[in-house]
Parts: structure tokens; sequence; C-alpha cells
């Protein structure tokens, strides 16, 4: 993930709500890209960088709840609703499907503010744990097929010699390969190396 600072992605159909927030999110710090439909923002190349959508909910075309429902199977940016047609079963649609934040028009700018922030701060927390996730299963691949055999049983807390009787073999080649795992997993402890399991979701023996 580069350095790059996050951007906030505005959709709306209205020009003038378009110009007024990128103005105030311009004065606030943040780099800011404008769409006025949801056909834009889909073709559009998006920076690996934190961000969030400001969308709203009555678009041409494809409206906000169906595109937040497409995000949500291809990826996208944590979504804050900003609209004026919104009601109570649009609002826990949305929420129930991810949405951090539902305002209405006219907002306050320091609720939206905070909201985008909150949105930003949890999108850069989940790049992160994504990040550390590919790092995970890159090593993991390293693991010839036997090592991978050998994990649940060592991340269960088997001896070596419970191990080797379990899989027909000696003491000494469980020693070996437990040793390859720790270092090819870039474990530092047993303890280490069962969190490292568990984000690969590796059940115990």
């Amino acid at each position: 993930m580069n350095s790059e600072k996050a951007i906030v992605y505005v959709l709306d159909d209205d020009s003038r709500i378009r110009e007024a927030l990128s103005a105030l999110l311009s004065s606030a710090g943040h780099e800011v890209m404008t769409f006025s439909n949801a056909a834009e923002y889909l073709v559009f190349q998006r920076s690996d960088v934190p961000g969030c959508l400001i969308l709203d909910l009555d678009l041409p075309g494809m409206n906000g709840l169906e595109l937040q429902k497409q995000l949500a199977d291809v990826g996208g940016p944590p979504i804050v609703f900003l609209t004026g047609h919104g009601d109570i079963p649009s609002t826990v649609k949305a929420m129930k499907a991810g949405a951090t934040e539902f305002l209405s028009k006219p907002f306050e700018p320091e609720e939206l503010l905070r909201a985008i922030d909150t949105a930003i701060r949890l999108d850069g927390e989940l790049r992160l744990k994504n990040a550390e996730l590919r790092a995970i299963q890159k090593r993991y691949s390293l693991l010839t097929p036997r090592e991978r055999e050998v994990l649940p049983y060592v991340v269960s807390g088997l001896l070596n010699k419970e191990t080797a009787w379990e899989l027909g073999t000696s003491e000494i080649t469980i020693r070996i390969h437990r040793g390859q795992i720790m270092k090819k997993m870039a474990a530092q402890s047993l303890a280490d190396l069962v969190r490292i399991a568990g984000k690969l979701g590796i059940p115990k023996s």
C-alpha cells in the first residue's frame, strides 16, 4: 500500500451538491473525486489508498443501494450514504449491508466530516489486515504438502512423538518438519504460529 493520502469519492447526480461537497472536503484537507452516476464510478480505476464513498440513494440508472450491493461483491471503500430521499426501510437496508453511516440532506458539515474520518480509518485498518493476510498466505504457500499436513497437529499442541504416531512417521522427521514450518511461517513462538494459523482458518487437529 503506497503512502498517498486518502481519497473521498463523491457520487451524486446533483452538480451543485458535488461542487459543495468537493469544496467542503477539500477545505478539510481531503483529496476528492466526484461522479454523477454509478456507471462512471464503476469504470474508474481507484488508487490503492484508503478512502470512502459518499453515496446518494436516488441516482439515475443504478441507485445507491444497488451500487452498494455490487460493490460488496467486488470490493469497495466504506460507504457513507448522504441523501435527500431516505426513509427508514432504506436506512435499515443500507446499514445492514455495511454502510458506515446514513445521513440526510441538508447535513451538518461536522457530522459528515466525522463520518468520513471514521470510514477512512476503518478502510485503513481493513487494508492493513488484508495486507497481513496476503503476506501470511504467501508464506504458507512455501510449505510442502507434508508440512501443511503437520501444521494442524503442531498448533493443536501435540508433542512431536504424538504427531509422529498420528501420521505414522518418526519423531525426528516431525521435529524437522516443525522447524521448517516455524522458519517458513516466520513464527517466533508456538503461540505466534497458533495466531498465524488462526488467521488462515487452519483447524486444530
